[in-house]
Order: structure tokens, then C-alpha cells, then sequence
């Protein structure tokens, strides 16, 4: 009987089973978007939700909260800083599992986990990077300036 054994184990012990869901939630809130088996996209599903939760809080607490459950302060960071404060209207439900393919390997059913609102996420970041990009250019234009006018 499986009474009060809630969650999957992925025939791991313990310690490798956190491992595997720190380095998927790690990776999705890196890259926005990761493609993983519905099972694992389900558990990270639950995990990543809650500590998206911690995000919009903000405060000292849930940031302490979330570093316990994911101990990398970079992406902590950006989760408090630019993916929370975009998700501020939205009251749960932060990412969605999108069925794709069976893994030609295994025939495992596999899935998208992304933000529900995954468009107008990247389309900030790449603002972002046009922005730096014209930055990087203007310094350039400055130094050969320089360098052309005699001193």
C-alpha cells in the first residue's frame, strides 16, 4: 500500500532524485523552456511553482526560502529580479507541460516545460540584448574617436 507516498521516485535514492529536479529547475529558469520526459516536467512542474511563488514575495524570507530549495544565487537572482516581477499579475499557474514526442530511444513520452507566458519573456530579454548591443557599439565608436583625433 502506497498510503502517504506522494510524488514519483525515478528509481533514484534520495539525494540523486533532488539533484535531478535542482538541475531541471535550474535549467528552466535559465533558459525559459526545457524539453524533459512528462513525468520529470511534472514533478519540477510542483517544486519550480512554489518557488516562483518565493519570487514574487520578494522579500529576505522567501529569497532565503528559495536558495534552500535551489542553491545557486545566480539564478535565484534573476528569478527575484526579471522573471517574478513579469508575473505579477497571474495568481498561480506560472508554467504550463506541452506533450511533444515518444524518445526514439525509449519510446518515453516526452514534454515542454515553459512559462505560460514565455513569449513576452523572451521578447524582453532580447530588448535587453539589442540594447546592449548598441551600448557596445557607441563605447566602440567613442574609442576609435579617440584614437583618430591627435593629441
Amino acid at each position: 500500500m502506497r498510503h502517504r507516498v506522494a510524488g514519483r521516485g525515478f528509481g533514484r535514492n534520495t539525494n540523486q532524485r533532488k539533484a535531478l529536479l535542482r538541475g531541471l529547475i535550474v535549467s528552466l529558469f535559465e533558459h525559459l523552456k526545457i524539453e524533459t520526459t512528462v513525468a520529470k516536467a511534472k514533478e519540477a512542474k510542483k517544486i519550480a511553482e512554489r518557488i516562483i511563488t518565493f519570487g514574487k514575495r520578494g522579500d529576505l524570507h522567501s529569497r532565503r526560502l528559495a536558495l534552500s530549495r535551489i542553491p545557486n544565487k545566480g539564478i535565484i537572482s534573476k528569478l527575484f529580479g526579471d522573471i517574478a516581477p513579469k508575473l505579477t499579475g497571474r495568481n498561480s499557474g506560472y508554467l504550463r507541460i506541452v506533450r511533444t514526442r515518444n524518445r526514439p530511444g525509449d519510446n518515453s513520452s516526452m514534454a515542454i516545460l515553459e512559462f505560460v507566458d514565455y513569449e513576452k519573456l523572451v521578447e524582453k530579454k532580447e530588448e535587453k540584448k539589442k540594447e546592449e548591443k548598441k551600448e557596445e557599439k557607441k563605447k566602440e565608436e567613442k574609442k576609435e574617436e579617440k584614437k583618430k583625433t591627435p593629441s
